[in-house]
């Protein structure tokens, strides 16, 4: 009765943990470049039964009432990954909102000297005359705006062509490269849509825009999220039903256990 008590308590811990998830996704739904969050459930680690049938040898060959001498002891989390599907790409016309058509993320510099990695966004000219996220974390490789620069393009093949006065041909200020990784879902999500680089991720591969499968930067757009309310509001709906026969199940074993304790000699 005890476990029964402690498995529903697992399931309604990791369903908590999934509505909170669901919730998430809803907020920023209309978050550019946002990435669903998704929780992954595991059966824990089964126990030995007590008090159960002991099968013979040739039941246990034959797989008769082998499967009745453990039981599972409720569920938990592997871990709390993001779903890198494409969101739509919407037009803004905005010529420092860059979006990624394809696989990749673009590096930027973080205050420590250490990267972290975008999904593209609506990115300024710092103070140092940097192309830098909203947060001022400047590009990697560094592209450099002139202070009297009258436009920039970004080409087909990430270079940055800014046309300045007195300059009869746009000038190269940089180029977009774009990183890849093996497992993107293996990213740490940090908040302003930054990612970090961990174990799971694997090793980043950088590449120009276009080249050896890496997506392509798209200037004056940007990548909505690639949340679908549909999906979303399915899923939680699920979840709270889960939820609920869980409670259940707590509620069973707690009206069992009070007629053990209500027993009379």
């Amino acid at each position: 009765m005890f476990e029964a008590l402690s498995i529903g308590a697992t399931g309604m811990q990791t369903q908590q943990l999934n509505v909170d998830t669901i919730a998430n996704n809803l907020a920023n739904a209309n978050t550019a470049g946002f990435k669903k969050g998704r929780v992954g459930f595991v059966e824990l680690m089964v126990q030995q039964g007590a008090g159960t049938v002991q099968p013979s040898a040739e039941d246990l060959r034959s797989g008769i009432l082998g499967s009745v001498q453990r039981l599972g002891a409720g569920v938990g989390v592997t871990g709390l990954g993001k779903v890198f599907d494409a969101g739509d790409i919407k037009k803004t016309d905005s010529p420092y909102d860059i979006a990624i058509q394809g696989d990749g993320f673009l590096e930027v510099t973080l205050p420590d000297g250490s990267s972290g990695y975008i999904r593209g966004g609506t990115l300024k000219v710092n103070q140092e005359g940097l192309l830098a996220t909203q947060s001022g974390f400047p590009l990697k490789p560094a592209i450099a705006i002139p202070d009297n620069a009258k436009s920039a393009v970004v080409a087909a093949d990430g270079r940055v062509l800014v046309t300045v006065p007195n300059q009869s041909q746009p000038i190269e200020a940089g180029r977009f490269e774009l990183v890849r990784f093996a497992n993107p879902s293996g990213l740490l999500a940090q908040s302003g849509n930054l990612y970090l680089a961990s174990d799971a991720s694997g090793e980043p591969t950088t590449s120009r825009p276009g080249e050896e499968g890496s997506g392509t930067v798209v200037q004056g757009f940007l990548e909505a999220s690639n949340v679908k309310m549909v999906d979303e509001m399915v899923n939680l709906m699920l979840a709270q039903r889960a939820y609920e026969a869980s409670v259940k199940v707590v509620q069973a074993a707690d009206e069992m256990l009070g007629l053990v304790n209500n027993l009379r000699k």
